[in-house]
């Protein structure tokens, strides 16, 4: 068995942590970079990644979270904000980006630049963010194995009121809205589900080969 499953079989939704000990600085830019690294559909990001280090204001978030303990005991708590709308700015700040990172003219993008925006811009707000939402997940999966392999604990939380998130953090007012919630630091000895077995569906009845 390979190291990476090794980890990820180690790895559980961690539900009370160490509040005395902090990931490092070092380790918690490899979770950030990894994340930034993450896939997504025609390399938009439509989102985006919020570190909440202030004591302050993860205890006002705390409430909002259903006074879930996590919010507040973790080494660090991270948000996947993902945007509620958007233009075609989206496509082009990123052509530009691509411009510039690869050294290429940007009117030779322009065809892609045009798919791009037919298949984005029309669709309803309802839409965007529904498709933008899915891609902060992808982030978060990475997120997650990333975590594992540092042996760095992660809890991934939808138990929340996005709305209340959203207004605690002024997000509305920067086209974004809570996607989900990442807890991250090292389990306590306390917390008693490191111990159960992880259950999984079986190969045979998860996995078919068409």
């Amino acid at each position: 068995m390979s190291n990476y499953i090794k980890n990820l079989n180690w790895r559980y939704a961690t539900k009370k942590f160490d509040k005395d000990k902090p990931i490092s600085n070092e380790d918690l830019e490899t979770l950030l970079e990894a994340t930034a690294l993450s896939a997504s559909s025609y390399g938009l990001q439509p989102y985006k990644i919020l570190v909440i280090d202030d004591k302050e204001i993860r205890a006002k978030l705390q409430p909002a979270a259903w006074g879930q303990s996590q919010i507040t005991e973790a080494s660090h708590l991270i948000i996947l904000a993902n945007q509620t709308t958007f233009g075609e700015e989206l496509v082009d700040d990123y052509l530009k980006n691509v411009s510039e990172t690869r050294e290429i003219p940007l009117e030779g993008l322009k065809g892609y630049s045009e798919m791009m925006k037919s298949n984005l811009v029309p669709l309803s707000d309802e839409a965007k963010a529904s498709w933008s939402a899915r891609q902060a997940y992808i982030a978060l999966g990475n997120l997650l194995s990333a975590a594992a392999d540092l042996k760095i604990d992660a809890c991934p939380m939808e138990g929340f009121d996005s709305s209340q998130f959203n207004t605690i953090l002024d997000l509305d007012k920067q086209n974004l809205n809570t996607a989900v919630i990442v807890t991250v630091g090292y389990r306590s000895e306390d917390d008693q589900t490191q111990y159960f077995k992880k259950v999984r569906k079986s190969k045979e009845n998860l996995i078919a080969h068409l």
